[in-house]
């Protein structure tokens, strides 16, 4: 599935993580609720290099939950998935449990 799609330089390949629309409860929760734009890292590529030609690794790595940009990133679709491919410098961190 996902696995088949290798990003290239420093990109990254996450699947976004939809908030639930409606509580156990059965209450409907708005669009906009206090949910962060997040995401699981899915695949990685090996990094970008420098002037001298070092590679600089990526910051993250596979299974990380990341922060998202709330506009950004290119969308891909893989079988029935939806995935977008960001850049190493446009996540803005990682979320810790």
């Amino acid at each position: 599935m996902a696995k088949r799609l290798i990003p290239t330089f420093n990109r990254i390949l996450v699947e976004k993580i939809v908030p639930p629309s409606k509580t156990s409860a059965g209450i409907l929760l708005p669009e906009k609720s206090s949910q962060l734009n997040s995401g699981k890292v899915i695949a990685v590529g090996p990094g970008s290099r420098d002037k001298a030609g070092n590679l600089i690794p990526v910051s993250v790595k596979e299974g990380d939950r990341v922060l998202l940009p709330e506009y950004g990133g290119t969308q891909v679709k893989l079988e029935d998935k939806e995935f977008h491919l960001f850049r190493d410098e446009d996540i803005l961190g990682i979320l810790h449990e």
